[in-house]
């Protein structure tokens, strides 16, 4: 995947060694700077505790190991590899705009230097896209109000309200939130509500036109009349239960499951290398591989 070659790694400054001394003693505890654990013990009925009430905060990462979120091939439940099962269900008008776009990825991918993908410009991913790329490792914070998610991909945040506000209205290039027209949003307008004491649902609108975002790496398109809902299920503690479905009348003929993925909790002082979008490195990477980059 062409992410794993712009990854930066994170320096260690004197500074910031001070300041995690600092806090670590105040807490009693040894400071460091520890790293995922794809390792942690599996979770028995011996072993699982009960999850916290309507909190789903935490610094989490697939519990299928580091590779089960990347969804190189396309959105997880629906890779695009030309199985019939994996079919999406496309209106015409969704088909002309594949058929536009040059992947690096999937069945229809291309050689890196013939490319059209946003993402390869460093263009935000738009939403949904930033469920569907390297979703390994992710923090979510919450209070009374609001949830944020932390996407480790170019550091993006997302935010989703839990305090009762309804979900703005879909219109023609945007949305009406109290009578007025406000434009589209590269995550979109979020908007969540607890199904049950471990259920949070969220229904997303206003997301950014099909001429500006993809659906996923293989070239899937994506509408601005897209509804998204997502599932965030708190299973026990230490296990989340994450899930997708898109509802885009204007690219697809009816709705469809895209994404269904179980994240481990990992320890709050956890961090990832920086994953950040170069231009420079990207080019880089293209002059060491060349045509041969689609291969690495």
């Amino acid at each position: 995947m062409l992410n794993r070659f712009w990854v930066l790694m994170v320096g260690l400054s004197a500074a910031a060694l001070t300041i995690s001394i600092g806090i670590s003693a105040q807490n009693n505890s040894k400071p460091t700077w520890p790293e995922v654990d794809w390792h942690k013990p599996r979770i028995t009925p011996q072993n699982r505790k009960p999850a916290p009430r309507r909190s789903i905060s935490g610094s989490w990462s697939t519990a299928g190991g580091p590779d089960a979120g990347t969804q190189a091939g396309g959105v997880q439940l629906k890779p695009n590899n030309g199985k019939p099962e994996n079919a999406l269900p496309y209106t015409p008008h969704a088909l002309e705009v594949y058929k536009t776009h040059k992947p690096t990825e999937g069945i229809d991918a291309v050689p890196p230097n013939e490319h059209n993908d946003p993402r390869n410009f460093c263009e935000p991913l738009g939403f949904p896209r930033w469920n569907h790329y390297s979703l390994r490792f992710t923090q979510i914070f919450q209070d009374e109000a609001k949830v944020a998610i932390l996407y480790h991909y170019d550091s993006r945040w997302r935010i989703i309200w839990i305090d009762g506000r309804p979900l703005p209205k879909l219109m023609d290039g945007g949305v009406e939130i109290d009578g007025q027209f406000r434009e589209p949003r590269w995550m979109g307008y979020s908007v969540g509500k607890w199904l049950d004491d471990y259920t949070l649902e969220v229904q997303t609108v206003g997301t950014m036109p099909e001429d500006r975002v993809w659906l996923d790496n293989t070239g899937r398109p994506v509408s601005d009349q897209a509804r998204i809902t997502e599932t965030f299920r708190r299973l026990d503690y230490d296990t989340l239960e994450w899930s997708e479905t898109i509802n885009d009348p204007i690219m697809y003929s009816k709705p469809f499951d895209a994404l269904k993925m179980a994240f481990r909790l990992q320890d709050a002082h956890t961090e990832e290398n920086e994953n950040i979008c170069s231009p420079k490195n990207y080019q880089l990477y293209l002059d060491a591989f060349g045509d041969d980059a689609s291969k690495k």
